[in-house]
């Protein structure tokens, strides 16, 4: 009987899992770098959906600084979305562990 309640909360906790994977696809986060200058918005599943670059940045003598404020904006977009998909699955993966799954 034991076993038969953890095989259904396992089944119940997947269900969690899968429905917060889809949402995380809805979910934004931003990251912004350079004071504003350029902001990088990713979905909690990590992928890349806007750039935004400050007009006064474009410019031929700012091109390195543009194109290293760039990849500082999508490596912490990429943080924060990891972040994100990491609290919303966290609170299921900590109640598997409690069950003695070991997640």
């Amino acid at each position: 009987m034991k076993l038969n309640n953890i095989m259904k909360q396992a089944q119940k906790m997947q269900a969690q899992m899968m429905q917060i994977q889809e949402n995380l696809a809805h979910e934004t986060v931003e990251a912004s770098v350079g004071g504003g200058m350029v902001k990088a918005v990713f979905t909690g599943q990590g992928d890349l959906v806007e750039i935004k670059i400050d007009p006064e940045v474009i410019k031929a003598e700012e091109k390195e600084m543009l194109e290293d404020l760039i990849a500082a904006a999508v490596n912490e977009g990429l943080n924060r979305s990891k972040e994100l998909a990491n609290a919303r699955m966290g609170a299921v993966a900590g109640a598997l562990g409690s069950m003695g799954l070991g997640f």
